[in-house]
């Protein structure tokens, strides 16, 4: 079982970047260039290594290798993007890896691009930013480039080189036993707990909890897969659910929603790891959310007060307290208006996202919690 903190360590200490290898100080998924930019590096890759895996190390600088992690990636989604925009995608997995040094919410993203079954030249599905359909991209040293028509990927050059930084990247007992006491004593003022699936793997996790509607949820959730360093996490703005038997560990995250003072939890997403006995395990994601339904009428008067409180902070009017409490449940609002066919909610939320961001921090907050659920709700 690789250690994926002892894989990116291997990686750094091998060589600068490669036709295996790429690293960057952050990933931007949010823009068109920002995709592309990432869809090319994993065409590249996918290219040069039709025999074995290659990497993307995401939080460390260019120059000189400095680990200064990113922010916590929770979009599983990504496999789709990939499917989406390449022809003959290869199969691939974004991972946020703990390192010991960093603050709490950063990590360091590991981005593992496994070897495409077919043996066809990986490509644009279509058009994105600069690049067009059909082009395809090849690694030359570190940079990723247009394929050259002479391209003949030596399916065996890397092969070798990456099977060495894996070897030596697989756990010990005393890594294990060091990190779960490691966990438990960080997280001690959260109840953390532990669990051995198939007498090998060990799930750590802690949260604050939470009690909401007679029901008890877990908040700022930190789950561990010990043996290879993964991590999950679930901020301050999430509630989840979690369960386990000896064959697999659930998570459930619900979303708080409603209007005025009628809130309930809706079951948003869950994510289950399923161990193996043959010392592997499955993350599988399935999108649970049954959104509310409203009538049109009470959704345009509530959309019309939103309206309103956003039209005075843009003008730097005062609001009241009731107004910052309603400014609280905008988000809210215009998630459920989207979900109920208000299609202008969305660009009303991203808007109010620029209007909040410097004095109104729980409803800023609440926007990008909002945006981060229809982005799941979208890639499904």
């Amino acid at each position: 079982m690789l250690n994926k903190r002892l894989l990116v360590k291997n990686l750094l200490a091998h060589s600068s970047e490669n036709s295996f290898y790429d690293k960057k100080q952050q990933l931007n998924l949010s823009s068109k260039e920002g995709k592309a930019k990432f869809l090319k590096h994993v065409c590249a890759l996918a290219n040069s290594n039709p025999n074995n895996a290659s990497f993307i190390v995401v939080g460390v600088t260019d120059q000189d290798n400095e680990v200064i992690g990113t922010d916590f990636f929770d979009d599983s989604k990504i496999q789709n993007l990939i499917n989406a925009y390449l022809n003959n995608p290869p199969r691939i997995i974004y991972e946020n890896v703990q390192f010991p040094h960093l603050p709490n919410q950063k990590v360091v993203g590991l981005v593992s691009i496994y070897p495409k079954e077919e043996s066809s030249i990986c490509s644009l599905r279509k058009n994105i930013w600069k690049y067009k359909r059909n082009q395809a991209f090849a690694r030359q040293g570190s940079n990723s480039k247009p394929i050259p028509k002479e391209f003949n990927s030596d399916k065996h050059s890397n092969h070798i080189a990456v099977k060495t930084i894996e070897d030596n990247s697989h756990n010990t007992i005393k890594y294990t036993l060091d990190n779960v006491f490691e966990f438990m004593e960080k997280a001690k003022d959260f109840n953390p707990q532990y669990h051995v699936f198939k007498e090998y793997f060990v799930v750590c996790w802690a949260g604050q909890k939470v009690n909401r509607d007679k029901q008890e949820f877990l908040s700022r959730v930190n789950i561990e897969l010990i043996n290879e360093q993964v991590k999950l996490f679930y901020s301050t703005f999430d509630e989840v659910k979690i369960s386990y038997d000896d064959e697999k560990f659930e998570i459930v995250e619900y979303v708080h929603l409603g209007l005025k003072t009628k809130f309930n939890h809706y079951p948003l997403e869950k994510v289950s790891i399923s161990f193996k006995n043959t010392m592997s395990y499955d993350i599988q994601t399935e999108m649970l959310f049954d959104p509310p339904q409203y009538d049109a009428k009470t959704l345009r008067h509530y959309m019309n007060h939103n309206a309103t409180l956003l039209k005075k902070i843009e003008k730097n009017l005062k609001l009241t307290n009731s107004e910052i409490r309603d400014l609280e449940q905008l988000p809210s609002i215009y998630l459920i208006a989207y979900l109920n066919g208000f299609e202008n909610a969305l660009d009303k939320l991203n808007l109010a996202k620029n209007l909040l961001k410097n004095d109104f921090d729980l409803a800023y907050q609440g926007v990008k919690d909002k945006l981060r659920i229809l982005r799941k709700i979208k890639y499904n």
